[in-house]
């Protein structure tokens, strides 16, 4: 086993662009893998990962964003993320030229926590596994994101996927075609409140659940801002038990071919939910060993850091222990 390769920045725009972020300035198609996620600190000298992607909170001023991309550029670092909207000068086009650092907005009402939370989801991909992923129906394993845009494409309609609470777990491109409600469930990953609650009000979620066939949600009358397109969704099943639907947007019923698609699709993010769910148990107890083997030391410590992405890098050791006065709580001390 060793490091799969990571997102690029490409396909953290292709995923995430359009909705969550846009290419301001640079060169989105950058070669190679962004290493990780770090957030900017006024006050410290960064110690980043290699090819970060680096989330500007609190940066505005067109010199600070210039010394910023400069500084950035000695980490070699992917892109500097900024809030919508960027003022962009000629200083600011001339230091992303200068520096190769793209330049990148967040849009307005979406918060940092939750596009840090997305991008860790999407390099988590590839932290530690096989040098080839597996797939699944030709798409990488657990690739929820992946599947979403192949889904959209087949049914020709922009989709979210979720789980059995309405947080979105991944959503495709397209989703400007949508409406204003679908783009605030993606930014608060997680279908709003009023919406869940007129939905099973309207006994949609307990229709959705007990059939294996799309269900059309026409909330346009229920006068509820934003929401102007009808929803249609299917249930997504291990067995008997609800891992959670598939949502599109959609401006007519589906054809006869796109509705069996959709049914299909959702036996395909059932394996993709399933691989997910026994790849992090896995992936964890992986990193158990790996994180032991480093810390005992010796000729296998340095693969276990390079495989933990951790290589070159400065790192701290904080160790937490309950102590008690029993021998058995002795015992389980020295245990841990």
């Amino acid at each position: 086993m060793n490091l799969r390769p990571h997102a690029s920045l490409g396909r953290v725009l292709d995923d995430l662009g359009g909705t969550l972020l846009d290419l301001v300035l640079g060169d989105g198609d950058r070669p190679g893998g962004i290493g990780g996620v770090a957030i900017h600190d006024p006050l410290d000298e960064p110690a980043l990962p290699q090819h970060a992607l680096v989330l500007g909170v609190g940066l505005a001023g067109p010199d600070e964003v210039v010394r910023q991309l400069r500084t950035l550029a000695r980490h070699d670092a992917a892109g500097l993320v900024l809030r919508a909207p960027v003022a962009v000068t000629p200083a600011i086009t001339a230091a992303v030229e200068e520096t190769g650092v793209a330049l990148l907005s967040l849009a307005r009402g979406a918060s940092w926590a939750q596009l840090a939370a997305m991008l860790r989801s999407l390099l988590a991909e590839g932290d530690v596994g096989d040098a080839q992923p597996e797939t699944l129906a030709g798409l990488p394993s657990g690739d929820l994101f992946a599947v979403a845009n192949a889904i959209a494409a087949l049914i020709d309609a922009p989709v979210t996927i979720e789980d059995r609470r309405s947080r979105v777990l991944a959503f495709s491109g397209r989703q400007d075609e949508a409406d204003a409600s679908r783009v605030e469930t993606i930014l608060g990953r997680q279908v709003p409140e009023r919406f869940a609650r007129v939905l099973a009000d309207r006994g949609v979620f307990r229709e959705l659940y007990r059939t294996d066939q799309p269900v059309y949600a026409d909330l346009r009358g229920e006068g509820l801002e934003g929401l102007k397109l009808v929803r249609v969704a299917v249930a997504v099943r291990a067995g008997d038990e609800i891992l959670g639907s598939i949502w599109a947007a959609v401006r007519e019923p589906l054809t006869a071919d796109r509705t069996q698609a959709l049914c299909d699709a959702a036996r395909l993010v059932a394996l993709h939910l399933l691989r997910v769910r026994a790849g992090a148990d896995v992936e964890r107890r992986l990193r158990a060993d790996l994180l032991s083997t480093a810390l005992e030391g010796g000729a296998a410590a340095r693969e276990a850091l390079s495989r933990l992405g951790l290589a070159d890098q400065p790192v701290v050791v904080l160790a937490l222990a309950v102590l008690g006065s029993g021998a058995a709580d002795a015992e389980l001390a020295a245990d841990r």
